[in-house]
């Protein structure tokens, strides 16, 4: 039986902290990020790789305000799908360069993928996901005209918009054949595309985005893999973070992590969201879990790092 995994890249893997974000420094980072996805594709494991994808709208949101005046101005889900197909095309280029270095021939295949959500989620009439880049007040004070919400931040303001639970992958179905069939699939970028279901079976798209652990865990259930991994910043899971507290967890039980999670150990904006896709991986019938840093994947892999959930 093959092994299947989902490899969850974090927005770290393309642009480092203190780094500019030039299109050189996210493809030396691409090509470092995936030596482990080869490693892991010679010792078997069939993947599909999603990623993050927050560096690289912020930037096409504040090429899109610096040139308003010059071309028409794109909206949030179109930038989202920008975002998705430039990384695609990062990760496909590096990956299908790193496997021919090892002699394996697979096909790797970038797709812009859509998430069905509920048009009731409560978080369409009530955003609170930052994103982009900060602005001053008066411009702040503009785009609160032109029908944005925003919040004020440390950095100055923010806009926010909807966040919605993510339901199923539209092409699920697809990305689970081309796995089966061999083909290594990169999807869900960015969190994915969010829709919704009109009553005639067509879908629209909304101006939301869909966080990225969630919609790992979505695709994870799709292709039925029995592996999430999610990369990051950090090496393993903590309980008090950044406190003199501060406690490592290297394996868990699903049963122990629940607990954990529900007492608030792991805030919304950071751990929060990785914590629950691993809950609701592991209560669809996934086997395990493995959070840790982006730079050690394959040691984690083997137990040597980062954090492992499973059932028992």
């Amino acid at each position: 039986m093959k092994k299947k995994a989902v490899i969850a890249l974090g927005g770290n893997a393309l642009v480092k902290k203190g780094q500019r974000g030039t299109i050189y420094e996210q493809f030396a980072n691409t090509r470092k990020s995936v030596k482990s996805i080869v490693k892991m594709i010679k010792e078997g494991w069939d993947v599909v790789v999603t990623h993050g994808n927050g560096p690289q709208v912020g930037a096409i949101l504040l090429q899109n305000k610096v040139a308003k005046g010059l071309t028409p101005a794109m909206p949030l889900g179109i930038c989202v799908a920008e975002s998705e197909g430039l990384i695609g095309y990062m990760i496909q280029q590096c990956l299908s360069n790193a496997l021919k270095k090892e002699h394996i021939e697979k096909p790797v295949i970038a797709l812009i993928t859509q998430i069905i959500v509920d048009q009731n989620d409560p978080s369409l009439s009530n955003p609170t996901k930052p994103i982009g880049p900060y602005y001053d007040d008066d411009e702040a004070i503009e785009l609160r005209k032109e029908g944005f919400q925003v919040v004020q931040q440390p950095n100055g303001w923010r806009m926010v918009v909807p966040s919605p639970d993510p339901k199923y992958i539209v092409e699920g179905e697809s990305i689970k054949k081309m796995l089966d069939e061999g083909i290594i699939v990169i999807a869900s970028g960015g969190g994915g595309m969010p829709v919704i279901e009109r009553e005639d079976g067509g879908l629209d798209g909304l101006e939301a985005v869909i966080d990225k652990d969630l919609a790992a865990e979505r695709l994870a259930e799709a292709v039925e893999a029995e592996l999430l991994l999610i990369l990051t910043d950090v090496e393993r899971v903590y309980l008090y973070y950044n406190t003199p507290k501060q406690k490592t967890l290297d394996k868990i039980s699903l049963e122990e992590l629940k607990k954990y999670y529900e007492e608030g150990h792991f805030p919304p904006g950071s751990m929060g969201p990785k914590i629950l896709a691993a809950i609701q991986f592991l209560e669809s019938g996934g086997k395990k879990v493995i959070v840790a840093n982006i730079e050690k994947c394959w040691e984690a892999l083997q137990g040597e790092t980062g954090t492992w959930i499973v059932k028992d």
